[in-house]
């Protein structure tokens, strides 16, 4: 027997393998392969060595070669009979390794090499098998050896798929004999290097080749063995390096193996003790780099990192250094990647012991996070919006740690909030996602709670910096007491010295004199009790209670300082997050859902934890009640809950909800007074939002009724009540009775007690709101407009109610609360009543008397003694006028201070009564409309009723009604001419018409402002005044001027402003007539006063989109506003221009008007204000055929254009335009002749080289390369001539200048010789004039 058998070649031959070359070949095609096989499983089964026989060896080697002509079971059992004797091979080898002797060892070699070689191929074969039978069907487990035959009757089709080769069940057992090949000692079996190489390489090259199958890495199973083979062939066989190349490699051209490659290296380094492979893999990717347009290789090595850095964060921590290099690559993907390494890597720290138990290495591991943190925080400035949320997302996992990291948390929160304004959405959505995260687990709760009002906090940090400042103030004095102490014991202790050496000096003296020895030593006894004195026992004692004391207060001092610092982190966490509401609050108008719904939970726990502008949030909230959730977007796959529906649970979280361990009656109390705080400083906008919410929340039943009868028990109370309580009550009950008006209809007797008795009275506030709360009577079903069906409902006259709102309106006062709540009065009147023009025609005939009846008693205090008493307008009165008091002003015939005669009437009920009458005249239109519909509905019954009495079926009367709704939209020609005759003719001009007396005294009031000065009559009057012009057109056309002169002359801007309300209405009702005045309507957006320039724009917007009025050019007005340094009026003009670029070609038609109108004149704008409004109106142009229209009428303005200013500004527009089209480019350069003098202007040949730049980008077919280029060249050529004109030119005229002053002085020298006589002598002459001449 001899094979020449080497594997290196084998294995490298493989790689083509049609062209394998086999010596005994046998074409399974040709011949039957079951008794092939039946030979060579038989000899293997006999002995593992017989695999050495080269026929044996060369059968296998052709059924693998041919394995897609063989069937499954042939394959099953070949796979079967090669591992089994395989197995047995690989036994005895382990076997044999134990002998000394080499020679029996190295026996093995050439088996297992052909077995290995085998299993490698089979392993590729098996895998072309699979994938051309199985025609992607699922990995079902079916055996293959069963799938020999089949039930009796089976198809032939049925019989294929089952001897359809799948081996996804037997990969686990093929890879876990290779681990057990991989125990051998092959070091022994193979002396040289490269022969043990290759054989290792052919047995781990079947783990690679199944990981390449994203099918199998799925499996558990197969994913463990394929871990398990490489880490065996790393640890003990060499295989690092090749490792290495093959995951690289992997991670290259395999998505699917990015995490189970980390997942592998961690395991190896975890249970295999070897991290040098996982070391070396990230050294070689922190050398790699990706470019911006590469997609796919950086994201499978970023999820890769990702996941090891989870796994093995110790091992990435080594390697952090290398790797932040990612940070500044081009890729994003890699940027993110690195970003999250950086937050598993703060999270290893956090968690470590150093950490934890602040060992001594905790200062170590400190500085590693800062450095962390650091570098996390300064990817929030990336230049990747997907970059910078994934930041804030990493950082939202770090604030789960334990550790508290104060000073990164307020990092953190500076970062967020600095990152608020972002452009992205999603990093905005993030920052507030953040924002929610920190409040929530922020570290300041331990001591007070966990509340984050600003106000307790900077209580809490005074109370502790107050107690220290005191306690350091006392140890400084004890201090001093201590000095001054240790000064007297030192002087003491000098002073016992000095008497010790005076004894002394006795003493020798005594001894000289005297022998005896006793006397001298009696003497010194006194002496030294002397000097032993207390005071040193005392310096002993003190010395140490002050070191105790000392103690106590340095520990005492300690925890003050770290209560003091515990309070300033809280501040300046509170401080910085209320720093970031004013954004917070703008993203709640965001139209990003996602970001809305963030913000929204911001507020809600904000609110939550007390902090103090988070009120402000939550009313802001209320107004995105209107929003539309037509469809629930979805983003991260996950569902996103509308925003209306989420506002209603917040509002529910915080006011509406119960309270756990709260008895039923306080329940109701609590959600009761939650209700009408609500109301308290409300808007109407709020209210109206609030209004809407409530209405909605009683639909769906949310309110229980024990809360709305607490609502009813806190109007009715008897006793005293704050008057915003009670007022709060109503207004809520109006509101819930929008939804259902039994709520008002079951008391109306209270509220006609209460809110129109003695308390509506006194509080003229609540009487209004209990007017309106009375109009919900009437139902709230909204008109469906063509439909003449009412369901409204009319009471008698006699009715109670208007006897009571009657006697309410009469009631005296001098309150401007009384004008509100008259308003909302006479619309429950108008509401309710079946005629209501009876009552008011005697209320307002009551009023005139009141008015102009002469007052007996001139001083008669105000019926309001508080705050709410009537204002004179003291600016526009003369000096003796102004120190009249309010409740005695009087309209005065004249001013004049020689008339003494004056009128006595009250100025107060004058106000009142033309308020009324206005007011009045207003809702009757309103009401005749009503008439009108009301009559059209009888009179088509009545046809009705005639057709069915004729025997006509009502199917077909319906029938027939349905075609004569749609020819003559169901209204009658005589009913609508007669109702507008009597708006026309009769309510003002009819003999027997109330208000015909009162339009005459409105013009009179209003047209004679130095006559009447109060500024209560004179804006009562001009709105009366106004709701008159809406009435007639004959007495609107008479009297239109008026009001434009009182809009132009007032200095009062609330009428100002209700002018412009007015002139809205008007307009409405009489288009023509306002349309030919409508300059002086857009001289209100020039109004020093915000409110009326709001107003104004508001009013101009509706009218123009709605088509009211027609635009002539004073759109420019408009655009001006797009820059107004008050934001709400730049938002609501770019808001008035996206709707307007809505209309067919409105921005397209006007565009030309307005750069004239902002460019030249008076009304020109600066050069950089006109830039941006022109970059914002510009984006509207979208269509190719408007841009090239526009492209040629710009240049034909070039030729007008004398000023450089208004040529830069004609280029500037140029340059904005898109020029995609062929044709753009084409009418620029027709229009060369009209430009090509103004080129030489600073500015212009600048936009044309951008317009150039922005044509040649441009990637269509159809670009002209060459026009452009001699376009480029024919405009530096007209560049330089101008140039060169323009230099020319100034000579010329600088030499004509001189010409001039040469000429000048030529006549003056002229003049002066003929007036002077002529010298004798010549030379003086020449001196003078030659001294003229200098």
């Amino acid at each position: 027997m001899s094979v020449s058998f080497e594997l290196q070649d084998e294995l490298q031959a493989l790689q083509d393998i049609a062209n394998y070359d086999i010596p005994n070949e046998q074409d399974p095609n040709s011949n039957d392969p079951g008794p092939l096989l039946q030979q060579a499983v038989g000899a293997i089964a006999h002995s593992s060595e017989e695999i050495t026989d080269p026929e044996i060896f060369d059968i296998f080697r052709s059924l693998l070669k041919h394995s897609d002509a063989v069937a499954g079971a042939y394959m099953s059992k070949m796979l079967d009979a090669l591992l089994s004797a395989f197995g047995a091979q690989i036994d005895a080898a382990i076997r044999d390794s134990k002998e000394e002797d080499q020679q029996i060892v190295m026996a093995h070699k050439l088996p297992l090499e052909m077995y290995a070689f085998l299993v490698n191929w089979f392993v590729g074969a098996a895998e072309k098998v699979k994938a051309m039978g199985e025609e992607d069907a699922p990995p079902a487990p079916v055996k293959a050896r069963r799938g020999r035959g089949g039930k009796t009757g089976t198809s032939r089709a049925a019989v294929k798929k089952a001897e359809q080769w799948t081996w996804i069940d037997q990969i686990p057992g093929t890879l876990e004999l290779i681990c057990k090949a991989l125990k051998l000692k092959t070091h022994r079996i193979w002396v040289t290097s490269p022969e043990r190489d290759a054989f290792i390489t052919c047995l781990t090259r079947p783990a690679y080749h199944v990981a390449e199958s994203d099918q199998y890495m799925k499996i558990q199973n197969i994913r463990m063995h394929v871990y398990k083979v490489i880490c065996l062939a790393v640890k003990h066989h060499g295989h690092t390096l090749a490792a290495q190349i093959n995951i690289m490699q992997s991670l290259q051209y395999y998505e699917h193996l990015s995490e189970p490659m980390a997942e592998c290296l961690s395991i190896l380094a975890k249970e295999f003790d070897h991290a040098q492979l996982g070391d070396e893999i990230l050294r070689e990717i922190a050398g790699k780099s990706f470019s911006a347009q590469d997609t796919k290789g950086p994201r499978a090595f970023s999820r890769f990192l990702v996941r090891f850095s989870e796994e093995s964060p110790r091992s990435v921590l080594k390697q952090i250094s290398l790797l932040i290099g990612h940070l500044d690559s081009e890729s994003y993907p890699m940027r993110m990647a690195i970003v999250e390494v950086i937050g598993s890597l703060i999270r290893e720290l956090a968690t470590s012991e150093d950490m934890t138990n602040r060992t001594n290495g905790s200062n170590q591991a400190g500085k590693e996070l800062d450095g962390l943190f650091e570098l996390l925080l300064s990817r929030t400035l990336d230049l990747s919006s997907y970059v910078r949320s994934k930041v804030f997302a990493t950082l939202s996992k770090m604030l789960d740690l334990p550790l508290r990291l104060p000073e990164q948390r307020l990092r953190i929160t500076r970062a967020a909030v600095d990152t608020l304004e972002d452009k992205a959405s999603t990093v905005r959505k993030a920052a507030v996602s953040i924002l929610v995260k920190l409040i929530l687990t922020h570290p300041y709760g331990d001591m007070y709670g966990g509340d984050l009002n600003l106000g307790k906090w900077e209580e809490r940090y005074n109370t502790w910096k107050d107690k220290l400042e005191e306690m350091e103030g006392g140890i400084g004095k004890a201090v001093e007491r201590d000095q001054d102490d240790k000064e007297e014991v030192e002087s003491n202790v000098n002073e016992d010295d000095a008497d010790e050496d005076e004894d002394v000096e006795m003493e020798t003296e005594d001894a000289d004199a005297n022998d005896d020895g006793d006397a001298p030593s009696d003497n010194p006894k006194p002496k030294k009790k002397k000097a032993a004195r207390k005071s040193i026992v005392d310096v002993t004692a003190i010395v140490s209670e002050q070191e105790a004391l000392a103690a106590l207060e340095t520990n005492e001092i300690l925890a003050m300082s770290l209560r003091k610092k515990y309070c300033t982190e809280a501040l300046d966490f509170v401080r910085t997050l209320e720093g970031g509401m004013v954004s917070l609050t703008q993203l709640l108008g965001s139209t990003n859902k996602a970001e809305v719904l963030e913000s929204m939970e911001f507020f809600r726990v904000a609110f939550e934890y007390q902090l103090a502008s988070a009120e402000k949030g939550i009313k802001r909230m209320l107004h995105l009640i209107w929003h539309k959730d037509n469809s629930s977007t979805s983003e991260d796959g996950k569902e996103l809950k509308g925003v209306r529906s989420r506002l209603l649970e917040c509002y529910r979280m915080l006011y509406f909800d119960p309270l756990p361990d709260m008895e039923p009656k306080q329940q109701v109390n609590r959600i009761a007074k939650n209700m009408i705080e609500l109301t308290y400083e409300a808007t109407l906008a709020e209210l109206t939002s609030l209004e809407e919410m409530m209405r909605i929340m009683m639909e769906d039943g949310q309110i229980h009724y024990d809360v709305i009868n607490k609502l009813w028990q806190v109007y009715s109370a008897p006793q005293a009540l704050p008057r915003s309580q009670r007022r709060g009550a109503i207004i809520i009950l109006g509101m819930l009775a929008l939804s259902k008006r039994t709520i008002i209809s079951e008391k109306v007797d209270t509220l006609l007690k209460i809110g129109l008795g003695p308390f509506g009275k006194a509080d003229l506030t609540l009487a209004r709101y209990t007017s309106l709360a009375l109009q919900r009577l009437n139902g709230s079903a909204k008109k469906v407009k063509g439909s003449l069906l009412d369901k409204s409902l009319r009471m008698e006259m006699e009715n109670p109610i208007f006897r009571k709102l009657q006697s309410t309106i009469e009631h005296p006062c001098r309150s401007k609360d009384w004008f509100g709540m008259a308003e909302q009065a006479i619309n429950t009147i108008y509401a309710l009543g079946e005629h209501p023009d009876e009552l008011c025609n005697n209320l307002i005939k009551n009023l005139t008397r009141r008015a102009f009846t002469k007052r007996q008693n001139p001083e008669e205090p105000p019926s309001e003694p508080d705050t709410e008493t009537m204002e004179v307008d003291r600016e526009m009165e003369p000096p003796e006028a102004a120190s009249h008091a309010p409740s005695s002003t009087h309209i005065s015939t004249q001013q004049s201070s020689m008339c003494e005669e004056k009128d006595l009437g009250d100025v107060f009920h004058l106000s009142q009564l033309l308020f009324v009458v206005g007011h009045v005249a207003i809702k009757h239109i309103v009401f005749l409309e009503l008439v009108e519909r009301e009559w059209k509905r009888q009179k088509d019954e009545k046809q009705l009723a005639e057709k069915l009495a004729t025997g006509g079926s009502p199917n077909r009367a319906n029938k027939e009604t349905e075609e004569l709704d749609q020819v003559a939209g169901n209204a009658e020609d005589e009913i609508g001419e007669r109702i507008a005759a009597v708006r026309e003719t009769e309510l003002l001009y009819g003999e027997q018409s109330l208000l015909k007396l009162y339009g005459p005294l409105l013009v009179h009031v209003c047209g004679s402002p130095h006559k009447f000065k109060n500024r209560t009559l004179r804006a009562a009057a001009t709105l009366s005044f106004s709701k008159f012009l809406c009435v007639s057109s004959q007495f609107c056309d008479q009297h239109h001027h008026l009001l434009f002169k009182i809009l132009e002359t007032s200095r009062d801007p609330n009428i100002r402003s209700n002018i412009v309300i007015a002139l809205g209405d008007v307009a409405v009702s009489f288009s023509n007539i306002i349309d030919e005045n409508s300059n002086e309507l857009y001289k209100g957006l020039s109004d020093g006063d915000l409110v009326v320039k709001k107003n104004t724009l508001m009013v101009l917007t509706h009218l123009i989109l709605n088509g009211m009025i027609k635009v002539k050019g004073q759109l420019g007005e408009m655009a001006k506003c797009l820059e107004d340094e008050e934001p709400r009026i730049s938002d609501l003009a770019k808001l008035f221009f996206t709707e307007l670029s809505t209309k067919d070609n409105a921005i397209y038609n006007n565009l030309p008007d307005v750069i004239s109108h902002l460019s030249t004149g008076d009304h020109a704008v600066e050069e950089e204000i006109f830039k941006s409004t022109m970059r914002y109106i510009f984006s509207f142009i979208e269509k190719e055929k408007q841009a090239e229209n526009i492209v040629e009428k710009l240049c034909q303005r070039f030729r007008l254009s004398e000023d450089p200013r208004q040529s830069r500004d004609i280029a500037f527009c140029l340059s904005l335009l898109p020029f995609k089209s062929e044709r753009s480019v084409k009418k620029l350069i027709e229009g060369l002749q009209f430009y090509r003098d103004k080129l030489h202007e600073e500015g212009v040949f600048d936009r044309f080289s951008e317009i150039l730049s922005k044509a040649r980008s441009n990637k269509s077919a159809n670009k002209p390369d060459t026009e452009l280029n001699e376009f480029e060249s024919i405009l530096d050529e007209h560049r330089r001539q101008g140039e060169e004109d323009q230099a020319l030119e100034k000579r010329v005229e600088g030499k004509k200048a001189a010409a001039k002053r040469k000429a000048t002085r030529r006549s003056a020298r002229k003049k002066v010789v003929e007036a002077e006589p002529e010298p004798i002598s010549q030379a003086p002459v020449t001196r003078d004039d030659d001294d003229m001449y200098v």
